[in-house]
C-alpha cells in the first residue's frame, strides 16, 4: 500500500470537490491536520472512514488504496472480456454437445456377418453399418477347393463392389514375388478392411459384394475365381 499516492489521490478527490482540507476534516469528524497527514502521505484513513469517502465521491475503496481510478474505458474492456470469454466457452459447450450428439448417432452400428457361397472358398467377415455410412471386414477367406496345388508367383485378391449395373474395386490385397505360394498359404494373411465407407448397408443388394481371385503361375496363365459374397439377413430390412 502505497500512502503517498493515497494522501495525492484524497487530495485530488477533495480539490476536484472545492474542499478545503477544513471542510474536508469537517465531513468526515476528524481534524485539519488529519487530514493534512492523509494527504502528505504520513496516514491514512480507517476502513470506515474510507467507506465514507467511496461512497460520497463514488469511487471504490480500491480505487482510493491504489490512488487511482480505474478508467471507465478499462472497466468496459473488462466487461466487454470477460463476456467474450463466457460467449466463447458457451459456444465450445454447444460445439461439445453437437459432437456428442452427432457421434452418438453415428456409432450406433448395427452388425450383419458376410460369407461365400461359393464351394471353393471359405470366406467370413461382417458389415458394420448405420444411417450414414458403413465399415466392410473381411478377415477370414479359407481356399476349400482341394484341387487347386498350384504355386503362384502373383496372387491379386480384389474386393468389388456392384451398385447400379456399375462394377467398383473398394478393396484389394496383391501377392508378387518370386517366392511361389500355394492359394491356401496366400489366404493366410489376407484381411480385407474398409472403413467409414460411404455406401450405406440399405444400398446393397444380395449380390453386391463378390471378391475376383487372379492367381497366376510361372508360365504366364492365369487362374480366375469369382467369390460371390452375401449377407446374413437382407440389409434392406
Amino acid at each position: 500500500m502505497d500512502q503517498e499516492k493515497i494522501g495525492k489521490f484524497i487530495k485530488k478527490i477533495r480539490k476536484d470537490n472545492n474542499l478545503t482540507q477544513a471542510a474536508f476534516a469537517e465531513k468526515y469528524g476528524v481534524t485539519y491536520q488529519a487530514v493534512s497527514k492523509w494527504e502528505n502521505g504520513k496516514n491514512v484513513p480507517d476502513i470506515a472512514l474510507l467507506k465514507e469517502i467511496s461512497k460520497d465521491f463514488n469511487v471504490s475503496i480500491d480505487d482510493i488504496l491504489k490512488g487511482e481510478v480505474t478508467s471507465l474505458d478499462e472497466k468496459d474492456k473488462t466487461k466487454s472480456n470477460k463476456y467474450k470469454i463466457v460467449l466463447v466457452i458457451v459456444l465450445v459447450i454447444f460445439i461439445l454437445i453437437l459432437l456428442v450428439i452427432i457421434f452418438s448417432r453415428n456409432s450406433n452400428f448395427e452388425f450383419k456377418t458376410i460369407s461365400s457361397d461359393c464351394d471353393n472358398f471359405n470366406v467370413s467377415g461382417s458389415i458394420a453399418y448405420n444411417d450414414s455410412k458403413s465399415s466392410i471386414y473381411i478377415s477370414n477367406i479359407n481356399y476349400c477347393g482341394g484341387d487347386d496345388n498350384n504355386y503362384y508367383k502373383k496372387i491379386e485378391c480384389t474386393l468389388y463392389e456392384v451398385y447400379n449395373n456399375t462394377r467398383t474395386e473398394i478393396s484389394r490385397y496383391d501377392y508378387d514375388s518370386d517366392k511361389a505360394l500355394l492359394l491356401e498359404d496366400f489366404f493366410k494373411n489376407v484381411k480385407l478392411h474398409i472403413d467409414n465407407y460411404s455406401r450405406i448397408c440399405k444400398q446393397y443388394s444380395s449380390d453386391s459384394l463378390f471378391l475376383q481371385i487372379d492367381a497366376t503361375m510361372d508360365d504366364g496363365k492365369v487362374i480366375s475365381y469369382k467369390v460371390p459374397l452375401s449377407f446374413e439377413d437382407n440389409c434392406l430390412k
